[in-house]
């Protein structure tokens, strides 16, 4: 980095709250240690810190020899029970009277969507297991049918937990104008307003289907909110039950507002007062919500497809008529027809039936959250520029004179870090090729235009499209469509494995020859989650970065499996696992010298989890930040006394992975798109960079420092798998994420002043 760049120093800052002598994580333990020992005499008690549900499987116990056998499945935590923990975690933020009160709503829709997601995707495969036969025990010992069981228990209580959350948030919104009301609770004038709306523009929607002999079962879709409608006819005789599917989607939605305030009215209680329409003549005697839960699992094995983008069509036809996994009823349903329900939906009413008090579907409540009332919800966040990208001087010129440089979502800009980059490639005559991969990314993302826009002016593009990520498979394949439409070269991976990678390439003509320069990233090519995810991405022309980036793409383009030779990018399958393995066994061999941080989504695979007890055992400090599912228990004596595993939950999502290990002195520091995870390691295609500046090593360290001291938003994790929340040691203490936004703010201020006042002249390199 030249004199021109101000780098902030970032492990100063921490240093500088960090007693001589001690580490961060020493720090953060005594402040834990602290923040115990706050209701001493004379004081006022510390309220009890929220915690979540742990583990009941008892932890073992050394043998004879006084060593712990790893083998012993109780050493491990369940992969769905740790993620529903992870859920409760977040629900937290919807009780926390810290967090906006809408923003509160928030996290009840994000609970809500994600359990929705739970049972698509894990409970639906667990269900696929049992269907299928399977026995086999998973590395902490249960079995499919065990995995089930337990998850369900864990999600009735926390729907409960979820329930009496959104009554104390509406008592609450009521007080400040705002409110959800049936429609018999609304005043006779708003309801005449109400049928009106409907007649004119709900109504049409509609289409009723009775059920008896000459009409079977109707097909209900995925998550759709139905009735099921009991009638008599003029004569009192029974009339055959109806489904009424409430039209909520293409534009109608769920909650209609009355005109002049915030009062919403959910429209299938607009329908159900108003079922004289659809039923003329005929006596109601009974209305009860259901939902339904699809499982999402319908992969064919890619080996046997001839055409891979047809495949996946396929399969998505499949998943609109894949089991249903679940059943949701409103309390109160007559018990007969909860039983018919069960009985026409192939479920077991006892496990696969939830009776729910109040709303169903409570992800919809991000209507809701949406109302523009800025005092009830976070302040507003801009993300800022990068530092070394004010001005309209070239993204290679800067990236060649100044070095590599480390962006920071969403504190600064996805658009003028990420999407400049590809705009600037697109129309710079020097440029003679772009190669990406994309697994996700939004109609608000350039990345795709400027796609477009770099193949128009004649360049070589070619594009990596994972057309198997979950839920946005159909999107993909319209990207694809339009990729292709602009002549751009596009393929599909690997077969058998999905490209979860994030990388960019772009190869110029520099002065001095062909200069490969490479994005990886931990995020998603995507605008929208840019703004919302917490993420890492590396911009540089390390030539040896280079090289191997056409190494990786060319593996993607192809499939062939030619000796690759990698030292500064970690690719997955063959390579990132074994020298993950490999550095942890360095670190075991410095014993107490040894130190690794590992940043992650998810820590599940069993290899790299019994590494690191091992690491543990042979005197390594361990400091894990895990944001949901985790196998490790921390803090068991003789095991993993030198582990500890917290977990961030905020404003934004942690999506960060960042490993460093201390390698006695010289530390390796490397970020990427890889969770440590069976599916990460084992079945994608995963990079991981080397982070090699000096001054970018340090800010990274300097972020997850943030993290493991913070004392608003972090989570303590427990040897039997509950977590228990900080507390701050002083009023309005700022979590982690506050913090980066500020630094972010500060750091480009900082920098731009820096640069105004530095004096005109011709520039010290000639680049062209």
């Amino acid at each position: 980095m030249n004199d021109e760049m101000d780098t902030p120093n970032l492990n100063e800052e921490a240093a500088a709250a960090t007693p001589q002598g001690e580490t961060t994580a020493d720090a953060a333990e005594g402040a834990v240690d602290e923040g115990r020992g706050e209701g001493t005499q004379d004081a006022v008690p510390e309220p009890a810190r929220p915690s979540t549900p742990g583990d009941e499987t008892p932890i073992p116990t050394p043998g004879p020899n006084g060593k712990h056998d790893l083998d012993k499945p109780g050493y491990y935590l369940n992969r769905e029970l740790t993620w529903l923990t992870f859920n409760f975690r977040v629900l937290n933020e919807a009780q926390d009277e810290r967090t906006p009160l809408l923003e509160r709503l928030k996290f009840i829709a994000i609970v809500s969507s994600n359990l929705d997601e739970f049972f698509m995707k894990r409970v639906g495969g667990l269900k696929q297991q049992v269907g299928a036969g399977m026995t086999e025990l998973t590395v902490d010992g249960r079995s499919p049918q065990q995995q089930i069981r337990e998850s369900v228990a864990l999600v009735r209580d926390l729907e409960d937990s979820k329930r009496s959350t959104l009554d104390d948030i509406h008592r609450i919104l009521r007080a400040t104008g705002i409110s959800i009301e049936t429609y018999e609770e609304v005043s006779a004038e708003d309801r005449a307003w109400l049928h009106e709306h409907f007649v004119e523009n709900i109504y049409p929607l509609i289409t009723p289907q009775a059920t008896d002999p000459a009409h079977p079962f109707p097909f209900i879709s995925n998550l759709s909110l139905n009735l099921l409608v009991s009638l008599r006819h003029g004569d009192g005789s029974a009339a055959p039950l109806a489904r009424v599917k409430v039209p909520v989607g293409s534009g109608i939605p769920r909650f209609i507002r009355i005109p002049g305030r915030q009062v919403f009215v959910p429209l299938e209680s607009i329908l159900a007062g108003n079922l004289d329409l659809l039923f003329p003549g005929m006596e109601v005697a009974s209305v009860s919500m259901f939902r339904v839960t699809r499982n999402a699992n319908t992969e064919t094995a890619e080996e046997h497809a001839d055409d891979l983008l047809s495949m996946i069509e396929t399969e998505l036809r499949e998943r609109h008529f894949a089991p249903v996994v679940r059943l949701q009823v409103a309390a109160g349903i007559d018990p007969h027809h909860r039983g018919m329900l069960a009985a026409e939906l192939g479920l077991d009413e006892a496990t696969d039936v939830f009776e729910v008090e109040g709303m169903l579907g409570m992800s919809d409540l991000m209507e809701i959250v949406k109302i523009p009332e800025p005092g009830l919800h976070d302040a507003p966040h801009h993300p800022v520029d990068h530092p070394a990208l004010v001005g309209d001087r070239s993204i290679f010129h800067v990236v060649r004179s100044e070095g590599s440089l480390l962006f920071h979502h969403p504190y600064q800009s996805f658009s003028t870090t990420v999407e400049r980059f590809l705009m600037e490639a697109s129309k710079d005559p020097k440029v003679r090729a772009i190669k990406m991969t994309l697994y996700r990314t939004s109609a608000e993302t350039k990345a795709i235009d400027h796609l477009v826009t770099a193949a128009r002016n004649g360049k070589q593009v070619a594009v990596c499209v994972e057309l198997k990520a979950r839920f946005d498979e159909a999107a993909n394949i319209r990207w694809a469509s339009r990729l292709e439409r602009a002549g751009i070269h596009v393929t599909y991976g690997v077969v058998g494995l999905k490209t979860h990678c994030k990388i960019i390439l772009v190869v110029r003509q520099d002065y001095d020859g062909l200069r490969l320069y490479a994005h990886v990233g931990t995020g998603n090519y995507h605008a929208a989650t840019a703004r919302l995810y917490s993420d890492l991405g590396l911009l540089t022309s390390d030539r040896t970065i280079g090289r191997e980036a056409v190494e990786l793409l060319n593996y993607l383009t192809t499939g062939f499996k030619p000796k690759r030779n990698y030292s500064k990018l970690l690719p997955a399958p063959k390579i990132l696992k074994p020298a993950l393995l490999a550095k942890i066994r360095r670190e075991i061999a410095l014993s107490a010298e040894g130190r690794i941080r590992i940043k992650t989504n998810a820590l599940e695979d069993f290899e790299v989890t019994r590494e690191l007890y091992r690491a543990s055992q042979a005197g390594v400090r361990i400091e894990l930040i895990v944001r949901d599912s985790c196998r490790i228990r921390p803090g068991i004596p003789g095991l993993s006394e030198n582990i500890s595993v917290i977990s961030v939950v905020g404003r934004f999502l942690e999506h960060a992975r960042v490993y460093s290990f201390g390698n006695g002195g010289a530390p390796e520091v490397y970020i990427g798109s890889a969770d440590c995870m069976r599916r990460n390691l084992d079945s994608r295609v995963e990079t991981l960079v080397a982070v090699e500046d000096p001054a970018l090593r340090k800010e990274i360290s300097s972020f997850l420092d943030r993290q493991i001291k913070d004392r608003r938003s972090v989570w303590d994790m427990q040897p039997d798998g509950s977590y228990i929340q900080r507390r701050p040691t002083k009023p309005k203490q700022q979590g982690c994420q506050e913090q980066m936004i500020d630094w972010a703010a500060s750091r480009l201020k900082r920098v731009t002043r820096l640069k105004r006042r530095k004096p005109s002249g011709p520039s010290r390199r000639n680049v062209r």
